[in-house]
């Protein structure tokens, strides 16, 4: 019992933390536009939801201070308290509170203090509205709520008929299905009709079991999402039915003109009567309620046809047209996506041996078998890769808040543009991605976007824009931050690399070369240490994290019109489609993804550069890299080889291999940390055949001969030295 509570209140914390974004993000949309009604309901919405969950798991404290954070709101809705930059900014830091009172040992409740003295001044209300404490321990169900249309005539749009059954064991973890209701009478008029059938005679009676049920007649001007979310913690567990049964379409919510049940569909659809009887009590011209003629033939109890009597006079016309059923969802736990994704890559790893095995026996009927077990297990693999995408709209959100606040802090004005939110990355990847994005933004605002004064000295806005755009790009995510600030100084940034001795005096370096010194570690032009940056530190993490992710950053500006730096990062880290090619009897995989083509290759490539040889291909003069040399492999090379065209970091480089084997789908396993210092190896795949094959980083080999060279390295039978260590 105890572990089943634990695990509804931590369902809870995770709940509460999307309503907690939901809150964020609907008061800085309202600051931009003060007078969004729709915005100020999204935020009172987050808040109720909040407080009532809260009471059900125990949270005292946090349903306490979002009463009185919801009281504010109310007055809000109701045009009694103005939205001002103040509230917006005090009730940005009551959601921080709150976030911190999901977690009883932060010690947060000694700061509600504080900030409720700072709410309480908005607070013109009267007396006699409830405490917090009276919140908690409230007996009668508050008065139904009065609703008018926009012009105050009262109308009442919105009828809705609901079927709540709870789970037996409801009362067990805590929650109380009366609280519930009494959720709903918040919402508007609202009658509940208890089924008590189901209770046994007293010596079978379970004290802590819940037998009764409910339908429930509301009326209100919400839509159909605020009246589930009512229920939005209990719903997995208990049967949960909600109809339509009169009124009009509401914006931003499910269509509610898609029709109505009928009211004879309705205990049929419920299961309280079966469809033979039901032309029993539905005669050509039927004079009674139908609930009165289920009643007097005995077909329901007398609860049940009250209940379908109250609905079917609420609405006498009948629509013939069904509401769309909400689409279904189910919370599952990373942990279990990532057990689950790590079981397709190893069936991927077994249907490659069932593949090599069906090739090797010659048989048509372990083809059929093999083709077929091909065929479901790419399915599988899409299916599972597409459950683990993610909006990258859940990183973009969080730096609205960063803007805003760090803007203020620095005195900046600063306005947030967002274009491809809906862009999808694998879900490990947007984990990691959230801390190098806030690094990118808050150098932005800091070094980029002048104060208001100097950007119109510059004939600029006051305000500032940074924009950030995601895009999908075959198997690639580009991610770009851009601002329109003072740029990069090349001047500047050659002086401190020659300060630093990164360069020398008279060395040519400039464009994308020169701005990748800003990535190095403790490198900064900034003239003094701030409290937000000048220490050199943050930019190289940026890079590195995006390294890590099998990513790239490229960095592009103009002095005095801004900066833009891009991201591309892979899809997914689990599961690749890469060319399998072989150097003797080693094999290695390059990622498809920066593949362009294939081309023979004989002994009579010209001359180089940098280790690297040049073959001319249609035309078309392409360096490329010998893999065998790179990794020091021995034996006789092949009359004629193979180079690889790729295309990475926006450079076209080959590599030249023994043979192409061909396609092959890769399951990358990270490699121990033995080999953590190999940075031209970004993971290991096993084969059909059990053997292991390496995962090549095709940029990382190519910026380290640009760097070094091929003739400052030693050969030999263990590969080629490096200074962080021997591969």
């Amino acid at each position: 019992m105890k572990d089943h509570e634990g695990r509804q209140r931590e369902i809870f914390r995770e709940e509460a933390q999307e309503l907690l974004g939901e809150l964020e993000l609907s008061l800085l949309e309202l600051e931009k536009n003060p007078e969004d009604a729709g915005q100020i309901g999204r935020a009172f919405r987050a808040l109720h939801t909040i407080k009532g969950s809260g009471a059900m798991f125990g949270f005292c404290e946090l349903v306490a201070f979002a009463h009185e954070l919801e009281t504010v709101f109310d007055l809000v809705r109701n045009g009694k308290v103005p939205v001002t930059n103040e509230l917006i900014s005090i009730t940005l830091e009551s959601r921080d509170l709150l976030q911190k009172l999901l977690d009883p040992e932060t010690g947060a409740q000694n700061d509600a203090a504080a900030l409720l003295d700072r709410l309480r001044k908005f607070l013109f209300f009267s007396e006699k509205a409830p405490s917090s404490k009276a919140l908690l321990s409230q007996g009668p169900a508050p008065a139904p709520v009065q609703i008018k249309d926009a012009k105050g005539h009262g109308e009442l749009p919105v009828t809705y008929r609901i079927r709540f059954r709870p789970a037996p064991d409801i009362l067990s973890t805590g929650t109380d299905p009366v609280l519930l209701i009494d959720e709903l009478r918040r919402l508007g008029q609202c009658k509940a009709i208890a089924h008590v059938e189901a209770i046994p005679e007293l010596e079978a009676l379970d004290p802590e079991a819940c037998y009764i049920y409910w339908d429930i007649i509301l009326t209100t001007k919400e839509c159909l999402n605020a009246v589930r979310d009512v229920f939005i913690f209990v719903e997995g567990d208990s049967e949960l039915q909600v109809d339509v049964l009169d009124g009009k379409k509401q914006k931003g919510c499910p269509d509610n003109e898609a029709g109505y049940k009928k009211i004879g569909e309705i205990p049929v659809d419920q299961g309280d009567l079966a469809l033979k009887d039901l032309d029993k009590i539905l005669p050509p011209k039927k004079q009674k309620p139908i609930g009165e003629s289920m009643a007097g033939q005995g077909l329901v109890t007398d609860g049940k046809a009250s209940a379908l009597a109250g609905q079917q006079c609420i609405r006498e016309k009948r629509s013939g047209t069904r509401e769309a059923e909400p689409a279904s969802s189910i919370r599952v736990p990373s942990l279990k996506l990532d057990k689950l994704a790590d079981l397709v890559g190893e069936l991927v790893t077994v249907q490659a041996r069932l593949s090599r095995f069906s090739l090797l026996n010659n048989s048509p009927e372990l083809t059929a078998v093999s083709e077929g077990v091909e065929r479901l297990t790419e399915e599988l693999r899409d299916t599972i890769m597409n459950i683990r995408l993610v909006p990258i709209e859940t990183v973009f959100s969080k730096l609205k808040r960063t803007v805003r606040d760090l803007s203020a802090e620095l005195g900046k004005e600063v306005e947030l543009e967002v274009e491809g939110a809906e862009t999808e990355l694998d879900k490990s990847l947007i984990e990691k991605l959230g801390d190098p994005l806030v690094h990118l933004v808050r150098n932005s605002i800091d070094h980029g976007i002048e104060c208001p004064r100097a950007r119109e000295a510059c004939g600029k806005p006051r305000k500032g824009v940074i924009r950030l755009q995601a895009a999908h790009s075959g198997a690639n995510v580009f991610i770009r931050v851009m601002d329109d600030g003072r740029g990069l100084d090349p001047a500047a940034i050659k002086a401190k690399a020659v300060e630093r001795g990164l360069v020398s005096h008279g060395a040519e370096i400039t464009g994308k070369d020169l701005y990748q010194l800003i990535f190095t570690s403790g490198f900064s032009t900034a003239k003094e240490v701030t409290t937000v940056s000048g220490r050199g530190v943050g930019m190289d993490v940026v890079k590195k994290n995006i390294e890590s992710l099998r990513g790239t950053i490229d960095v592009e500006s103009r002095k005095g019109e801004g900066m833009n730096i891009t991201l591309r990062l892979p899809l997914t880290l689990a599961i690749i489609d890469g060319l399998l090619v072989m150097i003797a009897d080693s094999r290695f995989v390059i990622p498809l993804s920066i593949v362009k083509e294939c081309v023979e290759h004989s002994r009579t490539g010209t001359g180089g550069h940098n280790g690297m040889r040049i073959a001319n291909v249609r035309g078309e003069m392409v360096p490329y890299i010998s893999l065998r040399s790179i990794f020091g492999i021995s034996g006789a090379r092949p009359e004629i080889e193979q180079i690889v065209i790729t295309e990475a970091d926006g450079k076209r480089v080959g590599f030249l291999v023994d043979s192409v084997i061909g396609e092959n789908q890769t399951v990358i396993k990270t490699l121990g940390s033995t080999f953590k210092n190999t940075d031209w190896i970004s993971g290991a795949t096993i084969l059909g055949d059990g053997s292991v094959a390496l995962i090549v980083s095709a940029s990382q080999i190519i910026k380290w001969m640009e760097q070094n060279g091929l003739e400052s390295t030693t050969v030999s039978e263990g590969g080629i030295k490096i200074k962080e260590g021997v591969f």
